[in-house]
């Protein structure tokens, strides 16, 4: 499972520490959800999220000062000694006496922020739903075509990376090649970089390592993508039936994820960046409610039924 330490949210986040916690290097934040622990505060713990990232704002602030310092302190005890992963003000929110002595205490993290309590919860949650998201690494190739983010698979040698190099000479984009992390930042999305260590970086066999960036520009290139459909480049074999009109809706599960695929069988004198490029159009087609094949088929089916129509008469 992944997860988040302590210490690399407070980088990524640029927290104030109040109290580092002599363990922080050791909590490791594993839900993306946050927690604004009001009512902890008012004394009801039934259903306690204390997995969660703790965020006090400027109500909850106001409510605990308006407590006397004996409630203040007993209210404090109790939330910090649950395990939570970290407490974290708002506002640049002044640090009560009571939590901070709470905090020490049971040796919880006590952090502060200047951003807004609204504004500081969504950063926060998409930064915790990025880190946490599922991670898988897929060999192939990832190219943004006509806006449509499609990762090229097969087994090596089979020219994805030769079709990918055509296809940025033809103004698309290159996300990845080689090796292509994929991520699902949510329950219908899934989203495709490269390694950090060889990003905008490709191989062509026989030329060797380029630097897409150099060769072709800034405009070459992109960092992330989401994934919308997947094409399995395969040599062509003879005995096997490929589809040819394109009815049957193909998909390879990716993360638990059903990803539209399409299989293109390689054979000398086919022209693959163009037939990637055709596939991307009518795959945008398709999402627009449009879908070729079976538009053919419904005329066929209407001229047979005429046919048979004329038949009985």
């Amino acid at each position: 499972m992944s997860d988040v330490t302590i210490v690399q949210l407070i980088q990524d986040l640029e927290l104030e520490v109040i109290y580092p916690s002599k363990r922080q290097e050791e909590v490791k934040i594993t839900i993306s959800d946050v927690n604004r622990p009001g009512l902890q505060l008012a004394g009801f713990y039934k259903y306690f999220a204390y997995e969660r990232v703790q965020v006090i704002g400027r109500v909850e602030w106001t409510y605990f000062g308006s407590l006397s310092s004996q409630v203040r302190k007993q209210r404090a005890k109790e939330l910090f000694s649950y395990p939570i992963p970290c407490l974290i003000l708002t506002r640049e929110l002044e640090v009560y006496e009571e939590l901070l002595e709470a905090a020490v205490k049971f040796d919880i993290p006590l952090l502060r922020t200047k951003a807004s309590t609204t504004k500081f919860i969504s950063r926060l949650t998409n930064y915790l739903e990025d880190k946490l998201a599922p991670v898988i690494t897929r060999h192939g190739v990832l190219v943004e075509v006509y806006g449509i983010g499609i990762l090229m698979i097969g087994e090596s040698g089979i020219g994805k990376s030769e079709t990918a190099l055509e296809l940025i000479k033809r103004g698309h984009r290159l996300v990845a090649d080689d090796a292509v992390e994929i991520k699902k930042v949510d329950n219908n999305t899934l989203v495709g970089s490269a390694p950090e260590i060889i990003r905008h970086f490709m191989e062509i066999r026989g030329i060797g390592i380029l630097d897409v960036v150099q060769l072709f520009g800034v405009g070459a290139v992109r960092n992330t993508k989401m994934i919308d459909m997947v094409i399995e480049l395969e040599n062509w074999d003879d005995k096997k039936q490929y589809d040819r009109l394109g009815l049957d809706e193909e998909y390879i599960n990716i993360l638990g994820l059903d990803i539209p695929k399409n299989t293109i069988p390689i054979k000398p004198g086919r022209n693959l960046a163009m037939i990637v490029e055709v596939a991307a159009r009518n795959h945008r087609q398709k999402r627009m409610g449009f879908n070729a094949a079976e538009t053919l088929n419904n005329r066929i089916l209407k001229q047979m039924n005429g046919e048979n129509e004329k038949e009985r008469q």
